[in-house]
């Protein structure tokens, strides 16, 4: 059970209202992670942006849920593994094995190897990048701004994860447990 309420829409507080309602049409539903955040309209406002710019970005959509893997298997976040494992297979139609290596902190495409890597590595180490880092994502093919994108990717996905632990949002996809075995 969550530490705090996961409000309906029209439960939720009136400024997250139309944000709660525009997840609703554009998922069909809303999912748990949303209405627990809807507790602040500032926060669900500031999610909603940044997942939504970040989703017209250069990099592309089957590497963002990658990264949304490994980022949550770092984490320990049960809700996010559920989320993303779900997207990874439906959405964004990662295979088992690709979804095992991801949250393994790795991926079976050589490119995207690159990215989920550092993700992994920047998380672990709260920022930190070497020069090394950087120049190895370059020679993998990644532009700056992708590289900018990666970095934000791990940011957001940092904050749901965060959420969703320190609150105990209830799982509502198939649940996968996380076995917190990320590659170094």
């Amino acid at each position: 059970m969550s530490r705090i309420p996961t409000p309906a829409t029209e439960q939720a507080p009136e400024k997250s209202q139309p944000l709660l309602a525009a997840v609703q049409k554009q998922l069909g539903t809303v999912p748990n992670l949303f209405r627990i955040v809807a507790n602040s309209p500032a926060a669900l406002e500031g999610y909603l942006g940044l997942s939504g710019a970040l989703g017209k970005g250069a990099l592309a959509a089957k590497t963002r849920e990658r990264i949304a893997l490994a980022i949550a298997e770092v984490n320990d976040c049960g809700y996010c593994l559920s989320a993303h494992t779900y997207i990874a297979r439906n959405l964004a139609k990662l295979d088992d094995a690709e979804i095992t290596a991801n949250r393994s902190g790795a991926s079976n495409d050589v490119k995207a190897d690159a990215a989920v890597r550092f993700a992994v590595k920047l998380a672990r180490g709260r920022g930190q990048a070497s020069d090394t880092d950087i120049a190895a994502l370059k020679q993998s093919g990644y532009s700056d701004a992708e590289i900018v994108e990666i970095i934000a990717h791990v940011a957001l996905n940092t904050f749901t994860n965060y959420v969703n632990e320190a609150l105990k949002t209830e799982i509502d996809f198939p649940v996968v447990t996380v076995r917190t075995a990320a590659a170094t």
